[in-house]
Protein backbone atom coordinates (compact mmCIF):
# COMPACT_ATOMS: atom_id res chain seq x y z
CA UNK A 1 0.00 0.00 0.00
CA UNK A 2 1.64 3.41 -1.43
CA UNK A 3 -1.25 5.65 -2.04
CA UNK A 4 -4.46 6.08 0.31
CA UNK A 5 -7.27 7.65 -1.54
CA UNK A 6 -9.42 9.82 1.52
CA UNK A 7 -12.97 11.01 0.75
CA UNK A 8 -13.96 13.41 2.72
CA UNK A 9 -15.77 16.94 3.08
CA UNK A 10 -15.65 20.42 1.75
CA UNK A 11 -16.89 21.90 4.96
CA UNK A 12 -15.30 21.02 8.43
CA UNK A 13 -19.23 20.13 10.29
CA UNK A 14 -19.99 21.82 13.40
CA UNK A 15 -17.67 19.94 15.57
CA UNK A 16 -14.09 20.81 15.79
CA UNK A 17 -13.42 16.99 16.16
CA UNK A 18 -13.78 16.39 12.61
CA UNK A 19 -11.34 18.79 11.47
CA UNK A 20 -8.51 17.45 14.14
CA UNK A 21 -9.34 13.95 13.02
CA UNK A 22 -8.84 15.07 9.29
CA UNK A 23 -5.58 16.67 10.28
CA UNK A 24 -4.66 13.35 12.35
CA UNK A 25 -4.99 11.14 9.52
CA UNK A 26 -2.94 13.54 6.98
CA UNK A 27 -0.48 13.66 9.66
CA UNK A 28 -0.03 9.81 9.98
CA UNK A 29 -0.08 9.32 5.94
CA UNK A 30 3.29 11.15 5.61
CA UNK A 31 4.87 9.81 8.91
CA UNK A 32 4.10 6.08 7.61
CA UNK A 33 5.35 7.16 4.12
CA UNK A 34 1.84 7.10 2.53
CA UNK A 35 0.76 9.44 -0.72
CA UNK A 36 -2.74 11.04 -0.20
CA UNK A 37 -5.06 11.13 -3.11
CA UNK A 38 -7.91 13.30 -2.12
CA UNK A 39 -10.55 15.50 -3.93
CA UNK A 40 -8.11 18.44 -4.39
CA UNK A 41 -9.56 21.11 -2.26
CA UNK A 42 -8.53 23.97 0.42
CA UNK A 43 -11.24 24.18 2.08
CA UNK A 44 -13.03 22.30 4.57
CA UNK A 45 -11.87 18.83 6.11
CA UNK A 46 -10.41 18.14 2.33
CA UNK A 47 -8.17 21.21 3.21
CA UNK A 48 -7.25 19.99 6.90
CA UNK A 49 -6.25 16.79 5.59
CA UNK A 50 -3.96 17.91 2.71
CA UNK A 51 -2.40 20.76 4.87
CA UNK A 52 -1.38 18.25 7.41
CA UNK A 53 0.20 15.67 5.14
CA UNK A 54 2.13 18.53 3.42
CA UNK A 55 3.36 20.21 6.69
CA UNK A 56 4.42 16.62 7.41
CA UNK A 57 6.29 16.40 4.74
CA UNK A 58 3.60 14.01 3.47
CA UNK A 59 3.33 13.71 -1.07
CA UNK A 60 -0.66 15.03 -1.60
CA UNK A 61 -1.79 14.13 -5.18
CA UNK A 62 -5.30 15.96 -5.46
CA UNK A 63 -7.80 15.15 -8.50
CA UNK A 64 -10.57 18.13 -9.14
CA UNK A 65 -13.18 18.62 -11.71
CA UNK A 66 -12.54 22.15 -13.85
CA UNK A 67 -15.97 23.18 -12.73
CA UNK A 68 -15.22 22.81 -8.97
CA UNK A 69 -11.82 24.37 -9.54
CA UNK A 70 -13.13 27.27 -8.18
CA UNK A 71 -15.71 26.54 -6.03
CA UNK A 72 -14.36 24.46 -3.70
CA UNK A 73 -11.26 26.31 -4.14
CA UNK A 74 -8.48 24.31 -5.59
CA UNK A 75 -5.09 23.65 -3.52
CA UNK A 76 -2.46 25.08 -5.42
CA UNK A 77 0.17 23.79 -2.98
CA UNK A 78 0.09 20.33 -3.53
CA UNK A 79 2.95 17.68 -4.91
CA UNK A 80 0.64 16.83 -8.19
CA UNK A 81 -2.60 18.14 -9.30
CA UNK A 82 -4.82 16.74 -11.86
CA UNK A 83 -7.67 19.45 -13.25
CA UNK A 84 -10.38 16.59 -15.05
CA UNK A 85 -13.23 17.47 -17.22
CA UNK A 86 -16.02 15.61 -14.89
CA UNK A 87 -17.10 14.01 -11.30
CA UNK A 88 -16.74 10.52 -12.93
CA UNK A 89 -13.27 11.55 -14.09
CA UNK A 90 -12.49 12.80 -10.98
CA UNK A 91 -13.73 9.37 -9.17
CA UNK A 92 -12.12 6.83 -11.88
CA UNK A 93 -8.90 9.27 -11.55
CA UNK A 94 -8.66 8.21 -7.78
CA UNK A 95 -9.04 4.74 -7.92
CA UNK A 96 -6.67 4.45 -10.38
CA UNK A 97 -4.18 6.30 -8.27
CA UNK A 98 -4.57 4.35 -5.21
CA UNK A 99 -4.43 1.56 -2.66
CA UNK A 100 -7.02 1.84 -0.78
CA UNK A 101 -10.12 4.20 -0.14
CA UNK A 102 -11.21 5.84 3.31
CA UNK A 103 -14.09 7.84 4.03
CA UNK A 104 -13.60 10.77 6.68
CA UNK A 105 -16.44 12.46 8.30
CA UNK A 106 -18.59 14.02 4.97
CA UNK A 107 -21.82 14.88 3.42
CA UNK A 108 -23.41 13.65 -0.08
CA UNK A 109 -20.18 14.05 -1.93
CA UNK A 110 -18.13 11.69 0.21
CA UNK A 111 -21.11 9.21 0.53
CA UNK A 112 -21.38 8.85 -3.41
CA UNK A 113 -17.92 8.39 -3.36
CA UNK A 114 -17.56 5.88 -0.79
CA UNK A 115 -20.98 3.87 -2.18
CA UNK A 116 -19.23 4.18 -5.80
CA UNK A 117 -15.84 2.54 -4.54
CA UNK A 118 -17.64 -0.08 -2.23
CA UNK A 119 -20.21 -0.65 -5.25
CA UNK A 120 -16.81 -0.85 -8.02
CA UNK A 121 -15.49 -3.65 -5.55
CA UNK A 122 -18.55 -5.67 -5.39
CA UNK A 123 -18.86 -5.18 -9.12
CA UNK A 124 -14.84 -6.64 -9.27
CA UNK A 125 -13.85 -3.40 -10.83
CA UNK A 126 -11.28 -3.00 -8.47
CA UNK A 127 -10.23 -5.22 -5.41
CA UNK A 128 -8.35 -2.64 -3.49
CA UNK A 129 -9.80 -2.36 0.56
CA UNK A 130 -12.07 0.43 1.25
CA UNK A 131 -12.33 1.51 4.97
CA UNK A 132 -14.31 3.86 7.15
CA UNK A 133 -13.13 6.23 9.81
CA UNK A 134 -15.71 6.24 11.99
CA UNK A 135 -14.28 9.10 13.92
CA UNK A 136 -16.78 10.65 16.79
CA UNK A 137 -19.84 8.14 15.95
CA UNK A 138 -20.23 9.81 12.81
CA UNK A 139 -21.26 6.68 10.39
CA UNK A 140 -22.87 4.99 13.44
CA UNK A 141 -26.69 5.82 11.87
CA UNK A 142 -24.84 4.09 8.24
CA UNK A 143 -23.13 1.26 9.31
CA UNK A 144 -27.00 0.80 11.27
CA UNK A 145 -28.70 1.10 7.48
CA UNK A 146 -25.74 -0.83 6.18
CA UNK A 147 -26.84 -3.79 8.66
CA UNK A 148 -30.68 -3.21 7.86
CA UNK A 149 -29.82 -3.57 4.21
CA UNK A 150 -28.22 -7.09 4.99
CA UNK A 151 -30.75 -8.31 6.99
CA UNK A 152 -33.51 -7.22 4.52
CA UNK A 153 -31.66 -9.12 1.84
CA UNK A 154 -29.93 -6.34 -0.45
CA UNK A 155 -26.36 -6.90 0.68
CA UNK A 156 -24.31 -9.55 1.28
CA UNK A 157 -22.40 -10.41 3.82
CA UNK A 158 -19.37 -10.63 2.11
CA UNK A 159 -19.68 -7.15 1.06
CA UNK A 160 -20.25 -5.86 4.25
CA UNK A 161 -17.92 -7.47 5.69
CA UNK A 162 -15.76 -6.06 3.14
CA UNK A 163 -15.95 -2.51 4.60
CA UNK A 164 -13.15 -2.08 6.81
CA UNK A 165 -14.40 -0.08 9.66
CA UNK A 166 -12.23 1.72 12.70
CA UNK A 167 -12.12 4.52 15.19
CA UNK A 168 -8.39 4.79 14.93
CA UNK A 169 -6.50 5.63 12.20
CA UNK A 170 -3.27 3.56 12.54
CA UNK A 171 -5.50 0.42 13.76
CA UNK A 172 -7.54 1.35 10.40
CA UNK A 173 -4.67 1.66 8.33
CA UNK A 174 -2.66 -1.24 9.28
CA UNK A 175 -6.19 -3.62 8.65
CA UNK A 176 -6.34 -1.68 5.18
CA UNK A 177 -2.46 -2.87 4.16
CA UNK A 178 -3.18 -6.74 5.60
CA UNK A 179 -6.42 -6.84 4.07
CA UNK A 180 -7.23 -9.50 1.45
CA UNK A 181 -9.11 -8.53 -1.95
CA UNK A 182 -13.08 -9.27 -2.02
CA UNK A 183 -13.67 -12.37 -4.04
CA UNK A 184 -16.45 -11.71 -6.81
CA UNK A 185 -18.54 -14.83 -7.06
CA UNK A 186 -21.51 -15.50 -9.48
CA UNK A 187 -24.51 -13.35 -8.28
CA UNK A 188 -26.86 -15.13 -5.94
CA UNK A 189 -30.03 -17.14 -7.18
CA UNK A 190 -31.53 -17.58 -3.94
CA UNK A 191 -32.21 -15.07 -1.14
CA UNK A 192 -28.86 -14.09 -0.64
CA UNK A 193 -28.78 -10.42 -1.67
CA UNK A 194 -25.90 -9.19 -3.87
Amino acid sequence: MKAVCVYCGASTGNDPIYAEVAQQFGRTLARRGLRLVYGGGSVGLMGHVANAALEAKGAVTGVIPERLWEREVGHKGLSEMFVVPTMHARKARMVELSDAFVALPGGFGTLDELFEVLTWQQLGYHTKPVGLLNANGYYDALLAFARHAHEQGFVRAVHLDALIVDTDIDRLLDRLAAAQPVQVDRWAKNSEAV
